[in-house]
């Protein structure tokens, strides 16, 4: 406003000014907006009991002429004919002829070359008003105020219609969703996110609010250090790596603790403890990430943690038979702040350790690990006694799989069938890949995206008719560091052949140069050296796929799709091998517990078709070598 006062052109002073602001610099628009602006400081003015502010706010100063330029001295000789004379004669005559203000002589009117022009003083009126509606009206942003308070009126709309109504709300959601916080706001794009992180920033000290370095950044491009430092370790929610036992509840002194010199365990605390034995789960050498069952290990030992140091106000060797009954109250029926969806990773704030109640499934299976936990920790004489040994476990219902818990063969066609359809690009190519090799194989999540290039190995075997044909076996590291070979269709390989030829790399899948490379690589990721789909990430976009496959379904298949897992595709392939398709034969029981990796036949025998649990009723098998 102070530029406009002084003559600064309409769409320059936004240009230089509003830029922020995300809009074009139409004329109308920016019009609209300075006569709001004028609209806003008088209504100020007018609070304050000063109506002349008021009016002289709202004041164009161009309505009023500028004072004519005065000439110069020898301007003035040439003009009046007076080049002859001495410069001392000039000067009082120019003098006379333009007196300077308060030196006497005739007053000129608002036009006269000795007064300063209306305009002028107009001018310097209302630069002088600004002045003092500064010091009246503006303040620096404060973390509790509206974002409509500072930012665009059109986008703070929006960004209250998503639940952001605060500058500090708003900072939250960008920390935790990182650099696409904006995608599930409609209206809201890349450009005008940038503008919102840049007035942000601009204001961080103010604010005192920071916006995390990882929200520039997209989350394939961010390193694991950069990750880290997103949300500090503290004594909160907080995962287990980053969950600070304060000193009195870090069970060094815990009620239960065996004597110290008896302890087989160098753990000098409960969290240590706990590690220790996740450790001990490791299958094999124990080099790399955490397996599958250290996860689900994990996470109960994680919730309980933080149970019973944040609820039970307890260190987890203080715990007893009464602590443990409490715990599995608090887990059929958790507080909302502890609950969060499963899309969010470790890393971020919105990390929660539960999704909601836990079912009567996963409340036994929980309740099972935590048993398995102390039982731990009394062989090892860190503790005395099992607080979970005497808690009855829920009973194990009777679990419906086949088509409880699997795709029909219809539905299946059809979601093949969409695959083919989905694109051509990396990512969904990727996608296409993955379901296939689940529904073909079997495989559970957290073992078809460890598997790697040198997992294939072709073999050759005799078929019925004496001839020597080739197939393709994959060497799978499943439940209990058990191995298993698995076969896989040619025609799998080969598109994994393709893809690897795409990307510049040897189409022989078992070439030496291909040794590391993942079955499901990300190979959109820019890296040097392509990196595995993460199991959340395969998750994600295999849920979002079915959520869109059940469109134009009737009403019962697209509630099964809805529902759908990523384990689902494991329970179809194991109901369509021990069924049968049209085309295919039966596959034996004992091959389809190999390919499952089932330690009991009696777990492959659930997929056996029933009356109600048939594939599909038209489908009956033929006479046709069984796939292996």
């Amino acid at each position: 406003m102070r530029a406009l006062a002084q003559g600064v052109d309409e769409r320059v002073s936004w240009d230089r000014y509003l830029s922020l602001e995300g809009e074009h610099a139409d004329l109308r628009h920016v019009r609209r907006t300075i006569a709001w602006i004028r609209d806003q400081f008088a209504a100020a003015a007018k609070r304050e009991h000063r109506p002349g502010t008021a009016r002289l706010i709202l004041l164009d100063p161009d309505r009023f002429a500028s004072a004519p330029a005065m000439p110069s001295l020898s301007e003035f000789a040439e003009l009046r004919g007076m080049t002859d004379f001495s410069e001392a004669e000039q000067l009082e005559a120019y003098e006379e002829a333009y007196p300077k203000p308060g030196r006497g002589g005739q007053r000129g009117g608002d036009g006269g070359f000795g007064h300063t022009s209306r305009r002028a003083r107009v001018i310097q009126r209302q630069l002088e008003a600004l002045r003092w509606l500064q010091g009246l009206v503006a303040q620096d942003p404060k973390p509790g105020d509206s974002v409509a308070a500072w930012l665009n009126p059109s986008m703070a709309v929006r960004l209250q219609r998503a639940g952001l109504p605060t500058l500090s709300a708003l900072v939250e959601r960008i920390n935790a969703k990182g650099a696409r916080w904006w995608v599930e706001i409609p209206g809201m794009g890349t450009l005008k996110a940038s503008r919102v992180l840049d007035w942000l920033r601009a204001n961080e000290d103010l604010l005192g609010l920071r916006v995390a370095l990882h929200a520039d950044k997209p989350r394939a491009q961010l390193t694991p250090f950069e990750l880290a430092a997103v949300v500090p370790a503290a004594t909160a929610i907080r995962p287990y790596e980053k969950f600070v036992l304060p000193a009195d509840l870090n069970g060094s002194a815990g009620c239960h603790r065996a004597p110290h010199a008896k302890c087989l365990l160098m753990a000098a605390n409960d969290h240590e403890a706990v590690g220790a034995w996740l450790a001990s789960k490791k299958p094999g050498s124990g080099e790399g990430g955490l397996s599958s069952t250290q996860r689900a290990y994990r996470k109960e030992a994680e919730r309980l943690l933080l149970w019973a140091v944040l609820v039970r106000r307890k260190a987890l060797s203080s715990l007893a038979l009464e602590d443990a009954t409490a715990y599995g109250s608090f887990l059929a029926e958790p507080p909302s702040s502890w609950c969060g969806p499963r899309y969010h990773q470790r890393w971020s704030p919105l990390w929660r350790p539960l999704e909601g109640p836990l079912s009567t499934i996963a409340l036994r299976q929980s309740l099972i690990i935590l048993k398995s936990l102390f039982a731990f920790l009394v062989s090892q004489s860190y503790v005395t006694g099992n607080p979970f040994a005497a808690v009855v476990v829920p009973p194990n219902p009777a679990r419906l799989l086949g088509s409880a818990r699997a795709f029909t063969c219809a539905q299946w066609d059809r979601i093949d069938g969409l695959l083919q359809k989905h694109g051509d690009d990396e990512v969904q190519r990727r996608l296409r890949r993955a379901m296939r090799w689940l529904y073909a194989t079997g495989l559970r999540l957290a073992e078809v995206t460890t598997v790697k290039c040198e997992d294939l190995q072709q073999v050759e075997y005799r078929a019925d008719d004496g001839s020597v044909a080739a197939a393709w076996l994959l060497s799978v590291i499943g439940k209990g560091g058990r191995t298993r070979r698995v076969p896989v269709p040619a025609e799998l390989v080969d598109e994994l052949g393709d893809e690897l030829a795409r990307h510049g790399l040897e189409r022989q899948v078992e070439a030496a140069s291909n040794v590391g490379i993942h079955i499901l690589a990300r190979f959109d990721a820019g890296l040097e050296h392509p990196v595995s789909w993460s199991a959340s990430g395969l998750y994600q976009a295999i849920k979002a796929f079915l959520a869109k496959a059940a469109k134009g379904l009737d009403e019962a298949d697209a509630a099964q799709l809805k529902k759908a897992s990523v384990h689902w595709l494991r329970h179809t392939y194991a109901s369509h091998a021990l069924q049968g398709r049209t085309g295919r034969m039966a596959v034996p029981i004992q091959l389809v517990q190999n390919n499952l990796g089932h330690a009991s036949p009696g777990t492959t025998s659930m997929y056996l078709p029933t009356k109600r649990g048939r594939a599909d009723e038209g489908d009956a098998p033929v006479s046709k070598r069984p796939l292996t």
